[in-house]
């Protein structure tokens, strides 16, 4: 579960003071927080602001796949009504594992913190017991502004040349591209059903033609959850995301969501999982997917595998 007070004090209070721009210096990060950042700065009404992030370990560990992918499609994002987020990792002289938080009213730097929380959503969860404490905010600017000679963006064109990448999850070190990862019975899993239970049919207004109504984008879509997987504890509730790699190759975050946990969607843009399942049933986008699509398709469901609480594999390869 979230750490809230602290995600409130070191995240988005500042933001009501007037704040509208945030340096953050973290050894490890993920893009899962910084997708759920923007998302929860948008829900809350709150203005947009500018984040900077500087991920000092990379050059050191490396970073994951799915997590330096997901960097890149946020940085890349040009979505004005999410706040502009930009990332860079140090790539010359020593590591940097510090973890400080610099708030900013333009220029003017007016709130930090620092202390062993880094920028992901274990660093805020409760299950870590982090401590964050504040600290004098022109010499933690002072700190940041000494690092940037070290950094680069993480979709400079050369920064694979710099940073290790590494596969997402032990179990995928082997996967093999164009094909379909094979998992033991060890990998906790469960499949979804892609039609509406009632009628056998895929649904005429929600799942994958959530968006075929009046008003919305045609390409809206989720993948429902029945209620008794949704208490299972097999994904991250709270509206927490999670990083997804699927048999075809691509990375989705994806979060749970709704009344009763029941859809899983891209929180993003709801159409990014709707655009998605078009593309690999062959359909244009916005089109009304019926279950003959899936069935000549060759599926009419997806199976996740949980690899840990934070990545997941979905499998929509026809059967």
């Amino acid at each position: 579960m979230f750490n809230q007070d602290l995600i409130n004090r070191i995240l988005i209070e500042p933001i009501r003071k007037g704040a509208n721009r945030l340096l953050i210096v973290s050894g490890y990060a993920s893009h899962t927080i910084a997708s759920w950042h923007l998302k929860r700065i948008k829900e809350l009404g709150l203005p947009t602001i500018d984040i900077e992030l500087i991920v000092g370990m990379a050059l050191y560990d490396g970073l994951k796949e799915d997590i330096h992918q997901g960097f890149k499609d946020i940085h890349e994002n040009n979505d004005d009504i999410y706040s502009n987020f930009q990332c860079q990792y140090i790539i010359e002289h020593a590591p940097v594992h510090s973890k400080i938080y610099i708030w900013l009213d333009n220029d003017l730097p007016i709130e930090a913190y620092t202390g062993s929380a880094n920028y992901s959503q274990a660093g805020f969860s409760l299950g870590r017991r982090e401590y964050m404490t504040p600290c004098e905010p022109y010499l933690a600017f002072q700190y940041y502004n000494g690092l940037i000679c070290d950094v680069m963006f993480c979709n400079h064109n050369e920064i694979e040349d710099y940073i290790m990448l590494r596969a997402s999850h032990p179990v995928l070190e082997n996967e093999i591209e164009n094909s379909a990862i094979i998992f033991d019975d060890s990998i906790e899993n469960v499949t979804l059903s892609l039609l509406d239970s009632k009628t056998g049919e895929t649904h005429r207004h929600s799942g994958l033609n959530w968006g075929q109504r009046n008003g919305r984008e045609p390409n809206q879509a989720y993948i429902p959850v029945p209620s008794r997987i949704a208490r299972s504890g097999f994904f991250p509730l709270e509206k927490r995301h999670f990083s997804v790699l699927t048999d075809d190759h691509k990375n989705l975050v994806l979060r749970v969501q709704q009344q009763g946990d029941k859809a899983i969607t891209t929180p993003m843009n709801n159409s990014l999982i709707g655009e998605y399942f078009r593309n690999r049933l062959g359909l244009n986008n916005g089109q009304f997917v019926t279950r003959q699509h899936l069935e000549d398709y060759g599926r009419t469901d997806v199976t996740f595998y949980k690899l840990d609480e934070e990545q997941f594999y979905m499998d929509f390869s026809p059967h």
